[in-house]
């Protein structure tokens, strides 16, 4: 979920990691589920802070209507009822629903890229027509 490769969770990335898992929250939910566990009040998860949810979770310790109590629900598997293999085929969903979604993102990055590419090779030809009409006009 560490789409910025910071080592950090900010805000619009627990956004999205909670619309992935299916469970939305605004604005300021998602900046009070940060404040419940930011030990260092710079306004972003470590990972540290990130294990601290699941940790307050068994203990008992977040408020029923959290949304970092839904975050650990959502994420956690009990193995004694699913077993091993249950926790293995969980943990595989997760992997191919990431890569899944990487692919897309690639994709919209890659049609991103290209109307870049295209909105350069317009103003290239403008200035040469430009250029060229200067010319005529002298």
């Amino acid at each position: 979920y560490d789409s910025g490769r910071d080592g950090y969770i900010d805000l619009m990335e627990l956004k999205l990691m909670m619309e992935k898992l299916g469970a939305p929250q605004t604005h300021l939910g998602l900046k009070n589920m940060i404040k419940e566990v930011d030990e260092d009040f710079d306004g972003k998860l470590s990972f540290r802070e990130f294990l601290l949810i699941f940790h307050k979770a068994a203990a008992g310790e977040l408020e029923e209507d959290s949304g970092l109590l839904t975050l650990a629900k959502l994420s956690e598997i009990d193995v004694s009822i699913e077993g091993v293999k249950g926790a293995k085929n969980f943990f595989e969903a997760k992997v191919q629903a990431l890569s899944s979604a990487s692919k897309f993102e690639a994709e919209i990055r890659a049609e991103q890229d290209e109307r870049k590419r295209e909105e350069e090779e317009r103003k290239h030809r403008r200035a040469a027509f430009r250029e060229l009409k200067s010319a005529f006009t002298q």
